[in-house]
């Protein structure tokens, strides 16, 4: 399989029924509904993603959503990739931010379908590759809205990214709100109020939401469960399973017998 697809979660589910709490990636997502429906909210405005449609979160975007009999398959590119291949095709370090959170075009459907069915498939390292930088790039040229120049995540954010990188350096720590606010120079007041207004999330929801992209990347890597679950702050397992479900719409398990699964 291709090199700079390692370590990309796909997923490809059935018949999902699903509430989807409010949370976010630090990749994009993209995904393609092939049955039944997801209500979904992106930055607070509601969509549908009906069959057939294509569904694209930015990075950093906080979403969220209600699923009914829904078929969907889904993959997360990092912004290295995307911007990687806004390179190839406009000779410039970019990262585009894509225009409509549901996109209706059957032919970058079908695009992107290809690249997943090769990629599940197994197919040649050639094809998969060939297929994904033929649906990205068709993508990137569509329904691009507008470029930043190429930074780390939440780089525009001081708050959320200072927030971002101390959670991240120490993952498994029992923050408190003092804790937080303290390394940004802010009282807790201002700290909570400025957080989520900036963001769209409270400090323990953001916090939940890096320790369950943490687990999940080491379950893909071999981890058990309960050690990922362990290194990355969660002490109770019904607990950590509970989020997990909530956060991604299937349980560590499920992950952990089918990485980049098939359901």
């Amino acid at each position: 399989m291709s090199k700079i697809l390692n370590n990309i979660l796909f997923e490809n589910v059935s018949h999902s029924n699903e509430d989807f709490t409010k949370h976010y990636h630090d990749t994009y997502t993209i995904g393609l509904t092939y049955k039944g429906f997801l209500k979904t909210f992106n930055v607070n405005q509601s969509y549908y993603s009906y069959e057939y449609s294509i569904r694209i979160n930015n990075p950093g975007e906080v979403h969220c959503g209600k699923a009914k009999e829904w078929s969907h398959a889904n993959f997360y590119p990092t912004i290295e990739i995307i911007s990687n291949i806004y390179e190839q095709i406009f000779h410039e370090k970019k990262i585009p931010y894509f225009q409509r959170h549901i996109v209706d075009n059957k032919m970058l459907f079908l695009k992107i379908h290809n690249f997943f069915d090769s990629y599940f498939k197994n197919e040649d390292e050639i094809l998969v590759e060939a297929y994904l930088i033929e649906a990205l790039s068709s993508l990137i040229l569509d329904s691009t809205l507008y470029t930043k120049n190429y930074k780390e995540i939440f780089e525009d954010k001081k708050i959320i990214k200072q927030t971002y990188e101390f959670i991240n350096d120490s993952i498994e720590t029992n923050f408190t709100l003092e804790m937080l606010a303290k390394n940004v120079n802010l009282s807790k007041f201002h700290f909570l109020r400025l957080f989520k207004k900036d963001f769209g999330l409270t400090p323990h929801a953001f916090i939940v939401n890096e320790r369950l992209n943490r687990a999940n990347c080491l379950i893909q890597n071999g981890l058990s469960i309960s050690e990922a679950s362990i290194q990355v702050g969660f002490n109770d397992q019904s607990h950590f399973t509970r989020n997990f479900r909530k956060y991604f719409g299937y349980t560590p398990s499920t992950l952990q017998k089918n990485s980049n699964f098939i359901l």
